[in-house]
């Protein structure tokens, strides 16, 4: 079952595993939400529902904002998001989602907005090459240099790397495992990093990736290169003997 819930990213820390390992995880405060508006296929084309998160006072909202809400009969919310998940017709508006619906083990895609880097050079935004520093290379070696464009076409396409505002973009991180599940604290614990500030808002799903089960181990390699294709696992001609 497709599941989804909007959050806020707390900060990242680390716990032990059972083997006394460190595991850097990522702290998330994740709902209570609760569920805003209901598309069906019959008449939107599409099914999916609306959440929203963090309540909102009445002042701080537009007029369509308000009369949606009131229309819904939830309370006042600052963040709205719509998902399009598998089961729509298992939750119905008003419905509040917590963070119970992941359970340890889980495997999520977490998207958010990345930090804002303010305006960044070539080298930092892409990872460009600096200019030779020697010779009268001059003061320009972090500059962007030639774009390579002449008479024809005189124009740089669109796509070039370039100079300009860093950071500040959506981002999805995929594939990271639910290690904790807390419902008393709306808490949500992934293993790895999430993008965006502390307090950041956060949108966590089920991943996309497309996990196989491991299957049997695989056969002898015919590889003589290989330890499992030697009979002789010191020498590596023992095979062709």
């Amino acid at each position: 079952m497709k599941k989804a819930i909007i959050g806020k990213k707390v900060g990242m820390t680390q716990i032990f595993d059972e083997a006394g390992h460190v595991v850097p995880v990522t702290v998330i405060e994740a709902g209570p939400n609760v569920v805003v508006q209901k598309k069906t296929a019959e008449k939107e084309g599409y099914e999916s529902v609306q959440l929203g998160y963090e309540d909102q006072a009445e002042r701080k909202l537009t007029k369509p904002e308000k009369g949606h809400l009131e229309k819904a009969g939830v309370p006042f919310k600052k963040h709205l998001k719509e998902f399009r998940l598998e089961d729509c017709s298992a939750l119905n508006v008003g419905d509040v989602i917590k963070a119970d619906i992941f359970a340890e083990g889980d495997k999520v895609d977490v998207t958010g907005v990345s930090k804002g880097k303010g305006y960044a050079g070539v080298i930092k935004r892409w990872g460009a090459q600096r200019t030779p520093t020697s010779h009268g290379g001059g003061p320009v070696h972090r500059h962007a240099g030639s774009m390579g464009s002449g008479t024809d076409p005189s124009r740089i396409f669109p796509g070039k790397i370039g100079a300009g505002h860093m950071g500040c973009e959506q981002v999805t991180v995929q594939n990271l495992e639910v290690v904790k599940v807390d419902p008393e604290l709306n808490m949500l614990v992934v293993r790895g990093a999430i993008p965006g500030p502390k307090g950041g808002v956060v949108y966590i799903k089920n991943t996309v990736k497309n996990i196989k089960a491991k299957g049997a181990s695989a056969g002898i390699s015919t590889n003589p290169q290989k330890a499992s294709a030697r009979v002789n696992p010191q020498k590596a001609s023992a095979r062709n003997r």
